[in-house]
């Protein structure tokens, strides 16, 4: 095998699953076509779950100072997402760009074998192992691997080679994405409509401005290259009367509505994450988000199976687990697309959930959602709140030092917290040892209401999740660490 896994694919899913399968101990090829990083940056920030999916990893101080606010909007209706406690803030203008060259960097510094320049011809799934044809700067060449996934965008070819169903809705209307120096226009971070159509406008580092524009009755067309700027200028011109033809662009690029899911993320070998499952209106900045999110739910199963430690069955968890959540982007997406781009027959509906958002329960539930905090995993059942939730951060205090339960998650191993110090609870994790880190300490701060109250120990998986906790599990802690970390030793 010349890898354990084969990644095609250099964006930040792809990215982000290499370095999880190299936290793991797994060898990793990332193939990229392109020969070097286009700077172009269609995702823009990080959602509140994104923000603690670094954090995890020691990963936010890469990023230097982190612009991050709690001023949020679905559908364009201003949300309140400070309502939200004890989450971090989601993170504003931080170009997609900027996040790939932090995790190039990461991966690379964990031993990834990244490939610029190298595209992916045809693969076969020879149900031991995939072999994969390969177009270098040196010509054609194969590949062998145990697993192929393929994070390689809307327009996946690993995708449609394998032959995914990917069904869904095709696009109905064609909206326009643009950085541009040399323009001076006031803010619309959320948007604003306009009779014509809905507008965007976001400041970015280094004077340049995002412009986001939908003109209502713009059919989506079939581009073999990107819109001209003139186009935009003409098109703002039209929906919001102003002038922006002195705006000296930096990249222009086209999107629609389409909005369609594969119906399994996994056949055999070859596996599917972030654009290349799910393609949607990139309403409220989701998409890169839960891309980043599906590679670090499958990353650590994926590991865990190559390196013999886990069976392939495991696998099966990462499409129980992210398909739904992909289905509620889906659903979520098209939701607000109908609140923010259209017409003035919608503004009943609009006035109407305005009202709502007033109701704390209501701005809690849409901005839960749309920042990735509502996730929640299935793990064999309880009374405890946190069981499946994601783990949060707390302070921790041992017999001879202090750290967090977020600094803890760095290594990218599961983890079993035990605050009640019970050797007996201990002993039983020691088939384990080599995937699990064991921490005897107490929490410090807890409010009385705290989820995590009254609670002896929690066991947390790689990526962040609560497996089992006491008291309150249905599953005991042997059946636990079987299930979600294969056999003991």
């Amino acid at each position: 095998m010349d890898a354990a896994v084969i990644v095609v694919g250099a964006g930040p899913a792809g990215l982000m699953l290499a370095g999880e399968l190299r936290l793991a101990g797994a060898d990793v090829i990332v193939l990229e076509r392109l020969a070097e990083r286009t700077g172009e940056s269609r995702g823009l920030g990080f959602t509140a779950r994104t923000m603690e999916v670094f954090a995890q990893r020691g990963l936010l101080s890469r990023f230097g100072d982190v612009e991050t606010s709690n001023v949020g909007h679905f559908g364009g209706l201003p949300v309140d997402f400070a309502v939200l406690e004890g989450a971090h803030q989601a993170a504003k203008s931080i170009p997609q760009s900027h996040t790939e060259a932090v995790l190039e960097e990461w991966v690379k510094e964990l031993g990834t074998d990244l490939r610029r320049g190298h595209e992916v011809v045809s693969f076969l799934d020879h149900g031991e192992s995939v072999e994969v044809e390969v177009r270098g700067p040196d010509g054609v060449h194969t590949l062998h691997a145990d697993y192929l996934v393929g994070c390689d965008g809307g327009r996946s070819m690993v995708r449609k080679t394998a032959g995914f169903d990917f069904p869904g809705t095709a696009a109905t209307l064609e909206m326009f994405l643009a950085d541009v120096k040399g323009l001076d226009l006031d803010p619309r971070m959320i948007g604003e409509t306009f009779p014509g159509g809905m507008v965007m406008v976001g400041p970015l580092p280094g004077g340049v401005t995002r412009l986001i524009l939908c003109e209502r009755g713009t059919p989506p067309q079939r581009r073999t290259a990107p819109p001209s700027y003139d186009e935009i200028v003409d098109g703002w011109k039209r929906v919001t009367g102003q002038d922006i033809s002195h705006g000296e662009p930096l990249w222009v690029s086209s999107f629609g509505d389409a909005t369609r899911q594969v119906t399994e993320y996994r056949r055999g070998r070859v596996i599917l994450a972030g654009d290349a499952a799910h393609i949607h209106l990139p309403a409220g900045g989701q998409g890169m988000n839960t891309s980043i999110q599906d590679a670090v739910n499958l990353g650590w199963k994926l590991a865990a199976v190559v390196r013999g430690k886990a069976p392939a069955s495991l696998l099966d968890t990462y499409h129980d687990e992210r398909h739904p959540v992909g289905r509620r982007l889906l659903m979520n997406t098209r939701a607000q697309g109908l609140l923010f781009l259209s017409g003035s027959e919608v503004q009943p509906l609009r006035d109407v959930l305005t009202e709502l958002i007033q109701y704390e329960e209501v701005s809690r539930h849409l901005a839960a959602m749309v920042s990735g905090l509502e996730i929640h995993y299935e793990t064999g059942g309880g009374s405890h709140p946190l069981l499946g939730h994601r783990m949060p951060d707390v302070e921790l205090v041992g017999a001879d030092f202090k750290t967090s339960s977020t600094r803890l998650q760095h290594a990218g191993r599961g983890l079993l917290l035990d605050f009640e110090d019970r050797p007996a609870l201990r002993e039983k994790v020691r088939g384990w040892a080599d995937r699990i880190d064991i921490v005897t300490a107490a929490p410090c701060g807890l409010a009385d209401d705290s989820a995590l109250a009254g609670t002896g120990a929690v066991l947390v998986r790689p990526d962040g999740y609560i497996a089992w906790a006491a008291p309150g599990s249905r599953q005991d802690l042997p059946m636990s660490l079987e299930r979600w970390f294969g056999p003991a030793n």
